[in-house]
């Protein structure tokens, strides 16, 4: 057998006077150390995400260990990836069959798994179609170009001058086209020209959305919100606003679509969140969750009359309902369904809010509110109060006492567990709280130099808010 230094000579040779390759030396990280991980992945990968210093290295249910062997309790649920817990053995044991038989066709062929999934959901959900995708964005994005084409063929919109309307501090993914509907600095900045036929509003107002389908409705194809707001830091619009916005989208024929990735799949304590008012959207948009924390999995569920606006050859994917990911799907809705994780998510939603709302009541002056529905919840702090602390250090300090949450637009953390969360563990995470805020801040505010003022959020390049105070 040739050695290292034998095959890395061979490959200078053939590669003279072109591209030079290198050899990987190590590719099993289960022996590496967590900050031996942290620094490969500095150095090779992109710097796109600003990762607590957590190494994942094994998971079950609600549980991580990292590879020295330390036990964290998630709470964060791989942004409601996992809703059904880490490594779920039926999941896994549906992927594993499936993997023995059948894992890729690609769309130009028939599979005799996506068929099940897609009956499976499509009657689930209670839709006529679905369009199955990947990613979340790539669902978002296959929304939006279904509207637009309903827009066109359906409503008779003029050519290229279809609208999309949607809130002020949504998220719906980072591609070109997703982000044109944002209000994200960071998402958009550097990235122009933003696709244009786009609109905002303010979430939760439904006067505002009025004036604009009076205004423009002739051309507005869509309307596309989140039920209640993931990113945002858990924003949940007033009592009604949903039932306002079915209304006036069928008044004044516009599609609904409801981007349900993060909040569907029981996390709020329904199976959709639009189902806190009883509203059934034009399109719904489902990911996440849907994969089970195995695989990406998405899928746009709508009716025959918006569906069929697509036809051969208009959009599609190679992995889109492939039989693998078809599987898992199914399997990832039975375990939601057969566990009554959507109740379960309800009944511990009911006691984290309130232990919560306890820590609120003890520290008024760094907890500014908690919201949320069933396990989506997020706290927001006082920034002014805390620095200067900041509340990713929080999170930090919340890590060092084995408990993993992220924080969103600088104040506000979110607390959104695998629904198959235990009381105990819910116990664990509050308290996790409480002894940060008692014990960490006074310290990190102590040790830390306070000459410069909190850095105020900057303002929305697209409509001048300061959404996050």
């Amino acid at each position: 057998m040739a050695s290292t230094r034998q095959v890395q000579c061979l490959l200078r040779k053939i590669c003279k006077g072109s591209r030079s390759f290198g050899v990987a030396t190590e590719v099993n990280a289960s022996s590496s150390s967590s900050q031996r991980i942290i620094d490969k992945e500095y150095e090779h990968s992109a710097h796109n995400y600003h990762p607590l210093p957590i190494v994942f290295s094994q998971a079950k249910g609600t549980s991580v260990w990292d590879p020295e062997g330390n036990k964290y309790l998630d709470f964060l649920a791989g942004y409601s990836a996992v809703n059904q817990g880490h490594c779920h053995p039926k999941i896994l044991k549906a992927l594993q069959e499936q993997a023995e038989r059948l894992t890729v066709s690609s769309r130009a062929f028939y599979n005799d798994r996506f068929p099940l999934f897609a009956e499976y959901v499509t009657t689930m959900f209670g839709y006529d179609m679905v369009l199955p995708m990947n990613t979340g964005a790539e669902g978002v994005e296959t929304a939006m170009k279904l509207a637009r084409k309903w827009g066109y063929e359906k409503k008779r919109i003029p050519n290229d001058e279809a609208i999309i309307v949607s809130c002020c501090g949504c998220f719906n993914g980072r591609t070109l086209g997703v982000i044109s509907m944002s209000c994200d600095n960071e998402a958009t900045r550097g990235f122009g020209p933003l696709l244009p036929g786009h609109i905002k509003v303010d979430f939760g107002d439904a006067e505002a959305l009025e004036r604009i389908f009076k205004e423009k409705g002739e051309c507005i194809a869509a309307f596309f919100l989140e039920p209640i707001q993931g990113e945002a830091g858990i924003i949940i619009p007033p009592d009604g606003y949903l039932k306002a916005v079915r209304d006036l989208c069928s008044k004044y024929n516009i599609l609904m679509i409801a981007d349900e990735i993060q909040s569907g799949l029981g996390r709020t304590g329904k199976m959709l969140a639009c189902e806190w008012e009883e509203v059934r959207p034009d399109v719904v948009v489902l990911g996440k969750a849907l994969g089970g924390g195995v695989l990406p999995v998405s899928a746009v569920l709508a009716d025959k009359d918006v569906m069929l606006c697509i036809q051969p050859g208009q959009h599609g994917s190679t992995f889109g309902g492939n039989p693998l990911a078809s599987a898992v799907a199914i399997a990832s809705l039975e375990v939601i369904k057969n566990e009554n994780l959507v109740e379960r998510s309800v009944q511990m939603g009911e006691k984290l809010m309130g232990q919560l709302l306890e820590i609120q009541q003890q520290y008024p002056d760094y907890v500014k509110e908690v919201r949320g529905r069933g396990l989506f919840i997020g706290v927001e702090f006082k920034r002014k109060n805390l620095f200067p602390a900041s509340v990713y250090e929080l999170s930090e300090k919340l890590k060092e006492r084995a408990v993993l949450a992220k924080p969103t637009h600088e104040t506000i953390i979110r607390f959104t567990p695998p629904l198959c969360i235990s009381v105990d563990e819910i116990q664990q995470g509050s308290k996790a709280l409480a002894d940060v805020l008692e014990i960490d801040v006074p310290k990190l505010q102590k040790e830390k130099p306070r000459e410069a003022a909190p850095v105020a959020s900057s303002a929305c390049d697209r409509c001048g808010r300061v959404m996050y105070d």
